[in-house]
């Protein structure tokens, strides 16, 4: 598995906690121990709470926000154009962005105010059946669906975009569905030609009269219908279809379609007059229409925000952050602050502990009591920079639930008294460490207080800055010569399996794949199989949970260091602005014109 798609804003941006979410001062608590968060006229989130709806949730229009209306327009600023726009080529968070105005698939995720998170039919009047064995899944399609030029959306439409996925030039995004549908895993490829020659998988059966798609999978897949929401597997119309070319221009069946497009300059959006409101129970759509103008660095379009001049009263910023330079002055001023929302990022980082070369479960438990989570906090910026982790899963997961096994919410600074004590029990005083991070300016800096801390601890460490270009390169080599690595994950969809299974299977043992601490364990290995089959999703969620402590107490095989913040400052007339929970962004749909 490669890195997924919301921890590509996680692991490639390595200097992510050093140059986004930098501050020295945060008011308030939330739940991080010693850290805290900003409150007091900055809307914050932390974590999303994620369940699955119900019909009557999936049944359009979306709930209206308080004094929201129609019209306007709204501007978005962003350093970079958006890489891919065609559907089942977008992997990258900052891509679902506008793919959530533009395309739509069977489900989404339905976002309350307080960014807590239902999984409903988007496309499908609920969430999906399936078959008691979790192996079948059928999804009925809503009545009055269309394309921006007026022409309905079929099932064939859902299996299209599915199936074009097996085309020669779509090699960027998900393979989830692919591989649940052949059953050959990586080869999934293999399996089908794609649909250019007019042939269609036979594991997807659909019925245009009674507008049904059935999916017939090779193995059970519990939460299939979370998958779907990938926007990897919106609908294309075969009739619209410009293949290569549709990167550029997609038709869309969502609120909004693209009037003009100026690659890496700009993109104006104007309404799609098909989309209907009552099939729709996710998006507001309330602006007339979206400009977005690309170049613009981070700190330039933030001091445009705080200056709320012209236009700029009417724009957000799509996916970058405050920059380090203006937090401060976001969370000082009381007006600026009223302007602001931050929330948690998908995912931890964490650093993984090679169980191959540091083989004694007591030396991983002294790693652990000796990181100095705390000082790591300070460089990255203090309690505003994000919650101590100390959990594999982060709160935006299905089962996330606040545990402390090494005490490190009481001891953030670490406890080397605790860690030598283990040592000695293990008769590894001294015990060489070698720690490899991706050089940057910023864990330039961490890695003198982790040295620091495993000194005062009693190890011996021996630093190794890697260059951040090859870093996961290097790190996701089997053979490779590293105690302890920095690293951070994200889950595809917030059930716990895209995270456990990633790293912490023996089957993902390999080079290039994710379970970097090599654990091959039976007992975790049969409880990733058990927990996958779970078809309730809470009681699934409970199970992962117990597992995912269970690691951390028996095994050890990492750190858990940070639940990142980022915070967004917009413009003065613009309302409804939120931060989407699933893409760590503006979350664009519920944004309005103030009167």
């Amino acid at each position: 598995m490669s890195l997924s798609r919301r921890n590509f804003v996680i692991a490639t941006s390595v200097a992510a906690a050093g140059s986004t979410l930098l501050s020295a001062c945060s008011s308030g608590n939330a739940g991080g121990g010693s850290g805290s968060t900003p409150s007091d006229g900055a809307t914050s989130y932390t974590g999303a709470k994620v369940t699955v709806g119900t019909k009557e949730d999936s049944t359009g229009p979306a709930p209206e926000i308080a004094g929201a209306k129609k019209g306007g327009t709204i501007y978005g600023l962003a350093p970079d154009d958006f890489s891919h726009l065609d559907p089942q080529r977008i992997y990258y968070a900052y891509n679902s962005t506008v793919a959530l105005l533009l395309h739509r698939c069977l489900t989404g995720y339905k976002i309350d105010s307080s960014g807590h998170q239902k999984l409903v039919g988007d496309l499908a009047t609920d969430a999906g059946t399936p078959s008691a064995d979790n192996k079948t899944w059928t999804f009925t399609l809503k009545e009055g669906l269309k394309w921006e030029d007026g022409t309905e959306l079929t099932v064939e439409d859902v299996r299209h975009g599915i199936e074009r996925s097996w085309a020669s030039f779509v090699t960027e995004g998900a393979n989830y569905v692919q591989s649940a549908l052949t059953g050959k895993g990586g080869k999934w490829r293999d399996a089908y030609e794609g649909p250019y020659k007019g042939k269609h998988l036979d594991s997807i059966v659909t019925d245009k009269a009674k507008r049904t798609i059935t999916f017939k999978l090779a193995e059970a897949k519990p939460d299939f219908n979370f998958t779907l929401a990938m926007h990897s597997y919106a609908a294309v119309s075969p009739k619209l279809d410009t293949k290569e070319k549709y990167d550029k221009k997609p038709a869309a069946c969502g609120p909004y379609k693209i009037k003009a497009h100026t690659t890496d300059k700009s993109m104006v959006l104007t309404r799609n007059k098909y989309w209907d409101p009552a099939t729709d129970s996710i998006r507001n759509a309330y602006p007339d229409g979206f400009e977005f103008d690309f170049g613009i660095e981070t700190l330039d379009s933030t001091d445009r925000l705080i200056a709320d001049q012209g236009k700029d009263q009417y724009a957000v910023s799509i996916y970058k952050g405050v920059p380090a330079e203006r937090i401060q002055k976001v969370l000082t001023d009381p007006e600026l602050k009223k302007r602001s929302f931050n929330g948690l990022l998908t995912g931890v980082y964490y650093y993984a502990i090679n169980t191959k070369r540091v083989t004694d479960l007591k030396v991983r438990q002294a790693l652990n009591h000796a990181w100095p989570l705390q000082q790591i906090r300070q460089i990255y910026g203090g309690p505003s920079a994000g919650d101590f982790a100390t959990s594999i899963l982060s709160p935006d997961v299905i089962g996330y639930k606040k545990y402390d096994v090494y005490g490190k919410l009481k001891t953030p600074q670490g406890d080397p008294a605790a860690a030598k004590k283990l040592l000695k029990e293990a008769g590894k005083e001294g015990m060489k460490i070698v720690y490899a991070y991706p050089q940057d300016p910023t864990y330039d800096k961490t890695k003198v207080v982790i040295e620091n801390a495993l000194k005062a601890a009693g190890f011996t460490p021996v630093i190794k800055p890697v260059d951040s270009t090859s870093y996961y390169d290097q790190i996701q080599q089997i053979d490779n010569s590293y105690d302890v690595m920095w690293f951070g994950w994200s889950p595809d969809w917030p059930t716990a399996y895209t995270v456990v299974q990633p790293l912490f299977d023996g089957g993902a043992i390999g080079n290039g794949m994710n379970n970097i601490s090599q654990t091959n364990i039976p007992w975790i290995n049969d409880g990733i199989k058990k927990n996958a089959v779970i078809a309730d999703q809470a009681k699934a969620g409970e199970a992962w949970q117990a597992l995912d402590e269970r690691i951390m107490k028996e095994v050890a095989p990492i750190i858990p260091e940070t639940f990142s913040r980022r915070y967004y400052v917009y413009g003065s007339k613009v309302g409804g602005a939120q931060f989407d929970p699933n893409f760590s962004a503006t979350l664009l749909y519920k944004t309005f014109v103030k009167a």
